[in-house]
């Protein structure tokens, strides 16, 4: 297991080495001084998507959603639970896949329920 983790910040962007036995301490920013986790699902978008996969240590779990899904609203509060739960062995997030149209196609995503 590594000692330290790169995270980004979901906040400022920024990429944090995070020492793995400080990651319950609640780890701030280093740039922008937020805290990493927030027990909430991240917004990622097109400009922010690449950097969170590419450069966090951690395991990335994405909800594609759209804001008319009643299936999506029914899940979104289990997904914020889920986010606290989870934190920070692993980083939730949200893609809003109407101001996303590209990175839904990206991923072959062709129709939300």
């Amino acid at each position: 297991m590594k000692n330290d983790l790169r995270l980004v910040c979901p906040h400022c962007q920024s990429i944090n080495r995070v020492p793995t036995a400080k990651l319950s301490e609640h780890p701030n920013c280093g740039r922008c001084q937020q805290p990493l986790f927030t027990g909430e699902p991240i917004e990622l978008t097109t400009a922010t998507f690449s950097r969170h996969v590419e450069r966090s240590d951690l395991p990335l779990l994405v909800d594609f959603w759209a804001p008319w899904c009643g299936p999506c609203k029914m899940m979104a509060p289990q997904f914020q639970q889920a986010a606290r739960q989870l934190e920070p062995r692993v980083r939730l997030a949200k893609v809003n896949t109407e101001a996303e149209p590209h990175l839904a196609a990206q991923f072959g995503i062709r129709s939300i329920p």
